[in-house]
């Protein structure tokens, strides 16, 4: 119930437990901070004086001090997100008041450590309420900026190697480190979206970050063998001009020869005519409005991939030739949803 001094105030109780939670939260936070030689107050003292460069500085150092490993990062990120939670839940009553600064400060160290890996989300819309919220409660005299989203990130296509490298070596690493491992992370996820044999780079990808979390590799070899995924990448999205293929008609080719079977050079060009052909006469034909909703145009998609694969070469045996057409079949299913619609023109 409504305080008659405060429409928008908490009931006492509710206010005491939210207050007293919050205020652990935030002091749990400070001490884990502390352990990594992070020093919350000393940010705050930075942007209350507005040296700007210093802020920006100490938050710097903040987040490659929390970047040691995964179990670091996302111990921090849940701490932060509970703080966050909690403060929202007392908005827009004035007992907030007194928090507005630890809270900011813990948030924005936050969003610094996940703007370093951009998700596709819907914080942009929502950021316009949450920074009316904030204006209820702000303290006058501290300015610590959220930090912007866009122009930071790399763009696996466009990386310099060598430029990187020496970046790495005279900057922070971890945070060099994270940047490069959210950009492919990033680029593996459309990658796999439109081909799903690069399934191997991801288990690869994978793999290294379980041995750095699990400290089997320090920092500088694993930065090292970040670039090295990051080049493999940017190989095989070349791939296809190679080969001269489209994107979609390498998915294709790539399903109906790997892992097997083992073709000579004129089975393998034989192949591709087969997936050029495929993937023309689905698309003028087959793959209408909704096709994936009705019994009959499935049917008839699937007779059709059965047909055209029969032009295979022999090295295609009946037990590898039903494979390849349930493969294909499927792939089809997944990526082209009708009238023009598919995975591949969702990613231009």
């Amino acid at each position: 119930t409504a305080s008659a001094d405060g429409a928008g105030d908490l009931p006492v109780e509710t206010k005491e437990a939210l207050v007293n939670e919050l205020d652990s939260a935030i002091e749990e936070t400070r001490v884990f901070l502390a352990s990594l030689r992070v020093d919350l107050q000393k940010i705050q003292h930075a942007a209350k004086d507005t040296h700007s460069f210093t802020t920006v500085t100490l938050l710097d150092d903040a987040v490659e001090a929390i970047l040691v490993n995964d179990d670091t990062k996302r111990e921090y990120l849940t701490l932060s997100a509970i703080v966050d939670r909690l403060f929202k839940a007392i908005l827009p009553d004035a007992a907030a008041n007194r928090f507005g600064v630890d809270r900011k400060t813990i948030v924005v160290i936050a969003e610094k450590i996940r703007n370093l890996t951009p998700p596709a989300d819907i914080s942009e819309i929502m950021g316009g309420v949450e920074t009316l919220l904030d204006a209820s409660v702000a303290p006058k005299g501290y300015v610590i900026k959220e930090p912007a989203s866009g122009g930071q990130y790399l763009d696996l296509s466009k990386i310099n190697f060598e430029v990187l490298k020496a970046q790495f070596k005279k900057g922070r690493k971890r945070i060099e480190v994270e940047k490069l491992r959210g950009q492919i992370k990033n680029k593996l996820s459309a990658m796999i979206q439109l081909n799903k044999s690069r399934m191997d780079y991801y288990l690869q990808f994978q793999k290294l970050i379980s041995e750095y979390n699990a400290g089997s590799k320090n920092i500088d070899a694993f930065f090292a063998e970040l670039i090295s995924l990051a080049q493999d990448l940017s190989k095989e999205e070349q791939r296809g001009i190679a080969e001269n293929l489209s994107e979609e008609e390498l998915t294709l080719f790539d399903l109906l020869t790997r892992p097997a079977p083992k073709l000579s050079r004129k089975e393998r060009e034989s192949v591709k005519e087969v997936a050029r052909e495929l993937l023309d006469t689905l698309k003028a034909e087959r793959l209408i409005l909704d096709w994936r909703k009705g019994q009959q145009s499935r049917a008839a998609v699937q007779l059709e991939i059965e047909n055209l694969l029969d032009n295979l070469p022999d090295a295609y045996e009946t037990g590898v030739y039903e494979e390849k057409c349930q493969l294909v079949y499927q792939h089809v299913y997944d990526s082209y949803y009708g009238d023009g619609r598919s995975v591949y023109a969702l990613a231009r």
